[in-house]
C-alpha cells in the first residue's frame, strides 16, 4: 500500500467492499437488524446496526449497492425501531427512545437479559440521522426515512439517562434500574453528549457534558501528551460521524490542540508501545500495532517459552496499563487512517501482505489475531479469531471513505442536532 496514489486507492476500495459484504449477507433484511457476530444463533447488534445505516450511503456512493436497495433496507430498518416495542417490560426492544444492547435477530426483541444501552442507542441514532441527511431525494420512500430518523432521534429522553446525575449512565436494565456505572473519563461518549445536548425534545443540560469532561485525564505517555483513554477505538467512534479538525471545545481550547490531533497523537503512541513492546509479545513493531476492544485467544493462563501468560477472550485491551496479551485487532488500524494515514497505510499493507489477514476472506481483515499464543491450529501467526464482528466492519468502511472523501462529515455537518449539540457543549471554530 505504500505504493502509488492509484493502488492505495484500489486497494482501500478492496477492504471496504469485503468490510461492506458483512452488512450484506449478516442483515436480517425484513427488520434490518445486524448479527453482533457470525456465531450460530447469535443475537444483533444495535450499534453494528447503527454503523450499517451509515455505511448504505457510501455503498451506494462507491457502487456496492444502489440506492434502491439501500432505500429499502434502511426503510426497514427505521421502521422496525419506530414500531418495535418501547415500554418497561423485560422482553421490550428499547424504553424511554433507548433501545437494549442485543436483540433477537428475528423478533427483535431483548436477547440475554441484556441492559438498556446509551451508548449503543448513540451509534444506532446517529446512523439514523446519517440516513435522514443522505436520502434527500423528493420520493415517499426517502422523506419516510427523513420523517423516521428524526422522530427516532427526537423520542430519546436523555435527562431520563442521567438517573438525577451529572453524568449519563451506561444504561438501565427492567430487574434492577440504572447501571451503577457512568459516561466519565474520556471514550466514545464524545458522540453521546453531543446527541444528548442536541436534542429539541429531551436535551441534556450542558452542566453535564463539563461534569463530563471534568472527569477527563491528561497523560504523557510513549513520547506523547494527549487526553488518556486506553483502547484504541475510544479516539476512533465518535469521529466516524463528527469532523472534529479546527473545532474545539473549552478542555481542547486549553491544551491548543482538537480532538482529531488527540487522536492522531492516540495513535502514535499505540504504534510506539508496539515497537519498545515491553510485555515482549510475538511479531508487536513498527508495522504491527493496534489494541482495543476485541476478541483474544482466552481465558487461558499458559506458559510460552518460559514465560507464564495470561490471555484475555473478549475485552477492552489499551496502551499503556493493558490489558495486553499480544492481541492485534487490523480494525482499529484501519479505523486511525484519517488521522495518521502515514503509518497506517505501511501497517495496513504488512497485514494485507505478511500476515495475509485478509486472504481467503470474504469479508475482509480477520478480527483478531495473536503470534504469542501458540495455537493449534498451525498458523504461522498464531491464534486467530474464527469470527468476524459487525462493530469491526462499520469503522473500517467510514473512516476509510471519511479518509478518501470525507463523506461521512460532510453529511453530518449538516445535521442540525450535531451542530446544535457541538454548540452547546462549548465547541468553536472550524466549520461550527
Amino acid at each position: 500500500m505504500s505504493r502509488g496514489t492509484q493502488t492505495v486507492d484500489a486497494e482501500l476500495e478492496k477492504i471496504q467492499h469485503a468490510s461492506f459484504s458483512y452488512f450484506l449477507h449478516e442483515t436480517n433484511p425484513v427488520n434490518g437488524l445486524v448479527i453482533d457476530k457470525t456465531a450460530a444463533d447469535w443475537p444483533a447488534s444495535i450499534a453494528a446496526t447503527g454503523l450499517a445505516l451509515a455505511a448504505y450511503p457510501v455503498a451506494v456512493e462507491r457502487g456496492f449497492m444502489s440506492r434502491g436497495v439501500a432505500v429499502g433496507r434502511t426503510l426497514a430498518t427505521l421502521r422496525f425501531f419506530w414500531n418495535s416495542p418501547q415500554g418497561p417490560e423485560p422482553d421490550a426492544t428499547g424504553y424511554q427512545g433507548f433501545y437494549y444492547h442485543f436483540l433477537d435477530m428475528q423478533t427483535g426483541r431483548r436477547a440475554w437479559q441484556c441492559e438498556l444501552s446509551t451508548v449503543d442507542s448513540a451509534f444506532l441514532l446517529a446512523g439514523a440521522l446519517t440516513a435522514g441527511i443522505y436520502f434527500d431525494a423528493d420520493t415517499a420512500d426517502e422523506h419516510e426515512i427523513r420523517t423516521l430518523a428524526d422522530a427516532l432521534y427526537r423520542r430519546a429522553d436523555w435527562p431520563w439517562a442521567q438517573d438525577g446525575g451529572a453524568t449519563v449512565t451506561h444504561g438501565w436494565t427492567p430487574e434492577s434500574g440504572f447501571l451503577k456505572y457512568r459516561w466519565e473519563g474520556y471514550d466514545e461518549a464524545l458522540l453521546l453528549y453531543t446527541l444528548g445536548l442536541g436534542s429539541p425534545t429531551h436535551p441534556l443540560p450542558e452542566s453535564s457534558y463539563a461534569a463530563w469532561t471534568s472527569t477527563y485525564r491528561w497523560e504523557q505517555c510513549y513520547g506523547q501528551e494527549y487526553l488518556y483513554a486506553g483502547p484504541l477505538f475510544t479516539h476512533q467512534l465518535s469521529h466516524v460521524w463528527i469532523d472534529f479538525r479546527g473545532i474545539q471545545d473549552a478542555f481542547m481550547r486549553g491544551k491548543g490542540i482538537d480532538y482529531f490531533e488527540n487522536s492522531r497523537r492516540a495513535t502514535y503512541a499505540q504504534q510506539q508501545y508496539a515497537i519498545d513492546n515491553p510485555l515482549k509479545f510475538a511479531g508487536y513493531g513498527r508495522h504491527y500495532w493496534g489494541l482495543t476492544a476485541s476478541d483474544g485467544p482466552g481465558p487461558d493462563t499458559i506458559k510460552v517459552n518460559g514465560i507464564e501468560r495470561q490471555f484475555f477472550d473478549y475485552v477492552g485491551r489499551g496502551v499503556p496499563y493493558g490489558p495486553d496479551d499480544g492481541t492485534i485487532a487490523p480494525w482499529a488500524v484501519v479505523a486511525s487512517l484519517p488521522f495518521a494515514p502515514e503509518i497506517v497505510l505501511p501497517t495496513m499493507a504488512h497485514l494485507i501482505r505478511q500476515v495475509e489477514l485478509t486472504e481467503s476472506d470474504p469479508y475482509g481483515f480477520k478480527a483478531t489475531f495473536n503470534q504469542t499464543h501458540p495455537a493449534i491450529s498451525g498458523n504461522p501467526f498464531g491464534w486467530v479469531s474464527r469470527w468476524h464482528y459487525g462493530l469491526n466492519k462499520g469503522p473500517i468502511i467510514l473512516m476509510i471513505e471519511n479518509y478518501r472523501t470525507g463523506l461521512l462529515w460532510q453529511l453530518m455537518r449538516n445535521c442540525p442536532y450535531i451542530a446544535s449539540g457541538l454548540r452547546r457543549a462549548g465547541f468553536t471554530g472550524g466549520w461550527l
